[in-house]
């Protein structure tokens, strides 16, 4: 069981992300906030190289929301089809281009509330696009998130929105731009979920994970 880091850890771990990365970046490609939100909606369930793979023609022919309702639901199911729940997926980029477009003037909303309105939106969705796009300190609190916030010690909550107000409440706001992708890329390349790698852990030597692993050979 870990238990919470101090501030004076906390500002030392994420002294150790930034000057390993000063400027992290989102994995997910796009263009515009518009593909943005297409893209991070159709990442559930799904990984970031799978969606780049499957927007990278559909982007190019439709980067505004009303290309995409011109492309209609069928085009978008044809180009989505490797990821995860396409059907359901290509409806909702109908369903909130045509919002978009009816609604905010073509334009991607700022705001949490009007991001989370739109179909297949949902909290974390709305803010990496505002963290990502419109340079807010949103925490996007995703499974790797969670993991390493618990993990670790850095921000423990018994769900994504307890670790979201633990990030905020705890971590500097120097810290708070870049946060979420220095947690998601630690917890996706090193703080793995079975098989965390903690030899090669900047943070290791400050989390207070019991059970670490050392011998990758296990």
């Amino acid at each position: 069981m870990s238990t919470p880091l101090t501030y004076s850890q906390i500002v030392e771990v994420f002294t150790r992300f930034r000057n390993d990365c000063a400027e992290p970046k989102g994995e997910l490609d796009h263009v515009n906030a518009f593909t943005l939100v297409v893209a991070v909606a159709l990442s559930a369930q799904a990984t970031d190289k799978g969606v780049n793979r499957a927007t990278q023609e559909l982007f190019r022919i439709a980067d505004t929301p009303q290309k995409m309702l011109d492309l209609g639901e069928e085009g978008v199911t044809e180009h989505i089809r490797t990821i995860g729940l396409y059907r359901n997926k290509a409806k909702n980029v109908i369903k909130l281009s045509r919002i978009l477009v009816e609604d905010f003037g073509g334009e991607v909303p700022s705001s949490r509330a009007a991001l989370e309105s739109l179909p297949g939106v949902g909290r974390k969705t709305a803010n990496v696009v505002l963290n990502m796009w419109f340079k807010h300190p949103a925490q996007a609190v995703d499974t790797h998130i969670f993991r390493v916030g618990n993990r670790t010690g850095l921000a423990m909550g018994k769900d994504v929105v307890a670790v979201e107000r633990a990030i905020e409440d705890r971590v500097p706001a120097q810290f708070q731009q870049h946060a979420h992708h220095w947690l998601i890329l630690h917890g996706r390349y090193t703080c793995k979920a079975r098989k965390p790698d903690c030899a090669h852990c900047l943070i290791n030597d400050i989390c207070t994970f019991e059970d670490k692993i050392y011998d990758q050979t296990l």
